[in-house]
């Protein structure tokens, strides 16, 4: 048997210039991979130089904040009382809501009476406001105590504790009306809270300032 050998055939003109060619377009390839995560890089860099500003700026205000406050309560070392006394205050302020709707529920089955239940209603003195009276009949005019009691309460509370911290000239600042002290002050009153011997909480005497 006789072995032929085959003769390595070159390469053709356009195969030669595909392999040279080939080679480059890798390279091509590879600059713009490079070139485009050099991009994403930079535009990363300059995001988290924005988000370390944003930082700095908000703990600076933060920090001014706090210098403020502290320069506050330095100036009025009596404004954190003053802060808990005004949700104190919101807290009656609700009340006193709730119970002008409440008088409303009972005024309305009474309009049909004349304005004489409404004028026996206004004349039940404030002495009646408490438990008792509260459990007594003719609700609307308890209501209607317990309302002038609790206004009075947030006066006493708010303001007139306060140095009349709403009060401008003869006007109250909360109401819009003639400061309490000036049109009614008769009408005043503080009610103490006392207990009995046995501990439990009463309503105490109410006096007039």
């Amino acid at each position: 048997m006789i072995e032929r050998k085959e003769s390595a055939v070159p390469p053709s003109g356009w195969e030669y210039g595909h392999r040279l060619r080939e080679p480059g377009c890798d390279q091509r390839r590879c600059s713009e991979l490079l070139s485009a995560q050099a991009r994403e890089i930079e535009r990363l860099s300059r995001e988290a130089v924005k988000l370390r500003a944003a930082v700095i700026i908000r703990e600076t205000a933060l920090m001014w904040e706090r210098e403020d406050r502290a320069a506050l309560v330095q100036a009025a070392p009596g404004l954190p009382r003053r802060v808990t006394l005004a949700r104190h205050v919101e807290a009656l302020l609700a009340r006193v809501q709730e119970l002008m709707r409440e008088r409303a529920r009972w005024q309305r089955p009474q309009d049909g009476k004349g304005e004489g239940a409404l004028a026996a209603a206004g004349m039940v003195s404030q002495d009646t406001f408490g438990d008792a009276g509260l459990a007594a009949e003719g609700g609307a005019a308890v209501l209607e105590a317990s309302l002038r009691a609790a206004d009075l309460v947030i006066c006493q509370t708010g303001c007139l504790s306060h140095g009349a911290y709403w009060r401008v000239q003869d006007h109250c600042k909360r109401t819009g009306k003639a400061c309490v002290m000036v049109e009614r002050p008769q009408e005043l009153r503080i009610v103490r809270i006392g207990k009995d011997g046995d501990g439990e909480s009463r309503s105490g005497a109410v006096r007039v300032l």
